[in-house]
């Protein structure tokens, strides 16, 4: 076994390891406090239809009613994508509505795995209603798991359940060091939408 080499060294020996093989389907997970756990997602997307895969976005927070940067460019990739969530929960009258909206936003995404169409799903902040309770853990696990073989799933939201973190096989905490909202500065179009 040779020395892990310091940053300030490019590493001379292959890091891989030994055996690897291909896989019909991911599950890839992007967690934590730091900002980049969509970005990153829609950056596997862009990757996903440029091999021709056909790709969907299923949103649980942001509203149809929003015009976003990564809506914009979905529809002009062949994208589809569904923005079925109500906004920021501090924003909302009615708690109830939006927890309704969480749930159909499930029973769509559901239905899309299940129907094998696309080869990448990515389920954008589906954290957020998993761990407030408006959408079943049990469900959401057993369709993901048991989804068709050449499915992969992308999964954002802070706080992942500790069955996601199991499920998933690349998992990435994001973490924040820095956020310029800290300072005050509000999100900026193009960076954060």
């Amino acid at each position: 076994m040779t020395a892990t080499p310091s940053a300030a060294e490019p590493p001379t020996d292959d890091p891989r390891p030994q055996g690897l093989r291909a896989a019909k389907s991911l599950v890839v997970l992007n967690t934590g406090d730091g900002k980049g756990k969509s970005s990153a997602a829609f950056g596997v997307a862009l990757r996903a239809r440029a091999r021709q895969w056909p790709v969907a976005v299923v949103q649980f927070l942001k509203s149809e009613d929003w015009v976003t940067g990564e809506q914009l460019m979905a529809e002009s990739l062949g994208i589809d994508m569904w923005s079925l969530g109500e906004g920021f929960t501090w924003d909302s009258d009615d708690l109830g509505r939006d927890e309704a909206e969480a749930r159909e936003a499930w029973r769509h995404g559901r239905q899309i795995v299940e129907s094998g169409r696309y080869r990448l799903v990515v389920f954008d902040e589906i954290t957020y209603p998993l761990n407030w309770g408006w959408i079943d853990a049990q469900e959401v696990a057993a369709t993901f798991e048991n989804r068709p073989a050449g499915v992969s799933l992308v999964l954002t939201g802070r706080d992942a359940p500790d069955w996601m973190v199991e499920l998933a096989d690349t998992a990435t905490e994001m973490v924040k060091t820095k956020h310029a909202y800290d300072s005050g500065v509000v999100a900026k179009k193009g960076i954060d939408f």
